[in-house]
């Protein structure tokens, strides 16, 4: 016997696939969209194994900062297309230069408000 001959389910839950036909439809359906593409996927390569880079440096703070995001927190590997090797040693670098005080440990050390008391 099978579900479609069974009827409802008595613990009140929709059939499998989402009962919008094939595909599913709805959020997260995994439905597929006529016309054109929103945009091609593009596969991020790791930008340390490009340049054949064995070590990251702590103290190369331009690089480092490109993998900081804006509230100064290391940025995912899925964001960044760093491979897990390189997020590694990137994650070392990034924390080793932070105790040197030479990144923001936080978003609040990003910048430092001057304030200038006339009297």
């Amino acid at each position: 016997m099978t579900s479609q001959q069974r009827g409802p389910d008595p613990r009140g839950r929709a059939p499998a696939g989402g009962g919008r036909g094939p595909g599913g439809g709805g959020p997260g359906g995994g439905g597929f969209r006529r016309g054109r593409p929103r945009y091609y996927a593009r596969r991020k390569v790791c930008g340390f194994c490009v340049n054949h880079v064995k070590y990251i440096d702590y103290k190369d703070i331009g690089v480092l900062r490109r993998y900081i995001s804006d509230q100064a927190k290391i940025e995912s590997r899925r964001k960044s297309g760093v491979c897990s090797k390189h997020q590694r040693g990137l994650a070392l670098a990034v924390k080793r230069a932070r105790f040197l005080a030479m990144m923001p440990m936080s978003r609040v050390h990003l910048t430092i408000p001057i304030q200038i008391q006339r009297r």
